[in-house]
């Protein structure tokens, strides 16, 4: 059943038969007339009229004004004079930003910024000093690609940026449509439109697209619509406007309509409205005074909710964007050891690899690992952990050796990770073949300012505490098992109210 047969449906329960039949009748005729196509969709999903896009503008730019919050990279965007050295500032912004939270990204941007303020900077920079500042921030290759890319300025572009949105993503590894329009309309001017994900949320709600957001032909309709709506003398505050709102005041989850600077443009909330009227009359027994609270009135619309999603009255402006259903993550396993020795100076050390240079955490460091097939019994496991690790010894490592430390747990954006975890002592007398792949020995110090993903953080901590724990229990077992506490009696044992008030004695 299409939308506008739902809603002829709904509308018969509701008394509006004949106006809601008629409707459903003109939307069959209208996907009648276009053979059966989709039909475009109606002006309620767009900005048609140029008032309302003008008095939009006007208010999102000043509230933006008013409230945007003060981040490193806008107050660079806006002092560098610079134009390669101010494209470059907004562009490592917009690449820590990509599934990170500002709040995470200030001081990473700042750190680097610092180390590396120029793109010639980067360029001359070693990946493994990439990696070590990037450390942390997940999504590694993104910081790879960026410093590929600003090789590429250097060597080919005479270390001069591309001038326009079309030029930045044609010529830059690892910049896409949205990258390249945040860097074109921040730092040069241009007068072009971004999508994110908050300006998905706000473009939705504001004009009620309730079809799925991550389909190919609604995000063409979502940048139509925003290279429409960008305001061409601020174009660069306008898209940080927009997606200010949709990160403060849009969210998710329990946005703040109430403070909402253009709510008087958005039809999802007007759609609220329209829906408490009609149930408080509907609650009186009183026929509905307003309109049926259809779609849009065009049958097949591609930018509507599907008729088998119908309105949730107990979400509100929140029906809006559609979640788009989420592909699980792929479940994997892997053994990881941490193999320990006592350093020269009697410091603990321990032994890190290097990872390939392509794949998942390419170039960083991890304990020696090896994935685990599913199904593996713990001893199974064990067995896989042992031979990988005789290619690094040299000779086979007892079993007894090897202790079990527990699983650790990471979720990557597509991986639900499982490391099991296990730790090998080694004396002086063991030597290792370190000529298979990059490694090294570090302190514990050393292990932290070292290019390592959060996961093997999480794996040495699990270690630390072990270990903790086992020194607090040895340390209880040395405890007197006959000693009593000064003033301890016998069980049973009445005490005078002298002897109970007397001050223990001294050791």
């Amino acid at each position: 059943m299409g939308p506008l047969r739902a809603a002829a449906a709904r509308g018969l329960r509701r008394g509006g038969g004949r106006r809601a039949a008629s409707a459903a009748r003109e939307g069959s005729k209208a996907s009648a007339a276009c053979g059966g196509r989709p039909a475009p969709p109606s002006a309620l999903h767009l900005f048609g009229d140029p008032a309302e896009v003008e008095a939009l503008r006007g208010s999102l730019l000043a509230w933006y004004d008013k409230c945007k919050r003060d981040l490193p990279w806008r107050a660079l965007a806006v002092t560098e004079k610079d134009v390669n050295r101010r494209a470059y500032a907004v562009w490592v912004s917009e690449i820590m930003l990509q599934q990170t939270q500002v709040a995470t990204v200030i001081d990473y941007y700042n750190r680097w910024m610092q180390k590396w303020p120029t793109l010639q900077a980067l360029a001359e920079a070693s990946l493994e000093e990439v990696n070590e500042l990037w450390a942390g921030l997940g999504y590694y290759s993104r910081g790879k690609r960026l410093q590929e890319a600003a090789r590429k300025v250097v060597s080919e572009l005479a270390g001069q940026m591309p001038r326009t949105a079309e030029d930045l993503q044609k010529l830059l590894p690892g910049v896409g449509r949205y990258t390249a329009g945040a860097i074109a309309s921040i730092s040069y001017g241009q007068a072009t439109g971004v999508v994110d994900g908050n300006v998905i949320r706000v473009l939705c709600r504001l004009r009620c697209i309730g079809a799925d957001p991550s389909s190919p032909a609604v995000i063409d309709r979502l940048w139509a619509m925003a290279n429409a709506l960008v305001d061409g003398s601020r174009p660069g505050d306008f898209n940080q406007a927009l997606m200010e709102l949709g990160a403060t005041v849009c969210t998710p989850k329990a946005p703040l309509c109430g403070e909402c600077p253009v709510k008087q443009h958005c039809r999802a909330r007007l759609r609220v409205e329209k829906e408490l009227a009609l149930a408080s009359q509907k609650l009186l027994g009183k026929l509905p005074a307003v309109p049926d609270v259809e779609d849009c009135g065009v049958g097949g619309c591609p930018l509507c909710p599907p008729a088998a999603e119908p309105w949730d009255s107990s979400l509100g402006v929140t029906n809006f964007p559609r979640k788009a259903a989420k592909k699980q993550p792929r479940v994997e396993q892997t053994a990881t050891c941490v193999l320990e020795r006592r350093g020269c100076r009697g410091a603990l050390e321990y032994l890190i690899v290097q990872r390939p240079s392509s794949g998942l955490l390419a170039g960083l460091w991890e304990f020696p690992s090896v994935p685990l097939a599913p199904g593996l019994q713990q001893e199974q496991q064990r067995e896989v952990l042992l031979d990988h690790l005789q290619a690094w010894t040299g000779q086979p490592v007892p079993a007894g050796s090897l202790r079990f430390i527990g699983e650790v747990v990471h979720i990557f954006s597509h991986i639900h990770q499982t490391y099991v975890v296990y730790s090998l002592s080694l004396d002086g007398d063991v030597t290792l073949d370190l000529a298979s792949c990059p490694s090294r020995w570090v302190t514990e110090e050393e292990f932290r300012a070292s290019a390592v993903s959060t996961a093997m953080k999480k794996v040495l901590r699990a270690c630390e505490r072990q270990r903790g724990e086992e020194s607090g229990r040895a340390k209880g077992s040395k405890r007197k098992r006959g000693a009593k506490p000064v003033g301890s009696t016998r069980p049973g044992t009445q005490l005078s109210l002298r002897t109970f008030l007397r001050a223990p004695n001294p050791p």
